[in-house]
């Protein structure tokens, strides 16, 4: 589906009714603009409380303090990329 809008002269779209529709988006909203190459792409913001409970968190990652977690992802990054 194309749809076409116009930026007006402070940069702002009105995201068309078919787009919004489209997307499941309504007032209040948040949108986030992709961009992929010479494109923007629109998309809904996930909303992140909807996966509580989706993912399966193996025991021993379980109730471990965040600075704990963040330490060991970086770790892990660091040893991925050396």
């Amino acid at each position: 589906m194309d749809v076409a809008a116009r930026v007006t002269s402070k940069g702002q779209v009105t995201v068309p009714k078919a787009v919004r529709e489209a997307l499941g988006v309504s007032d209040g909203d948040a949108i986030i603009f992709r961009i992929e190459g010479n494109r923007a792409v629109v998309a809904r913001t996930p909303d992140f409380l909807e996966l509580a409970g989706k993912l399966r968190i193996p025991a021993s990652k379980r109730n471990a303090a965040w600075d704990h977690v963040i330490k060991s992802a970086r770790a892990s990054r660091a040893a991925k990329n050396s």
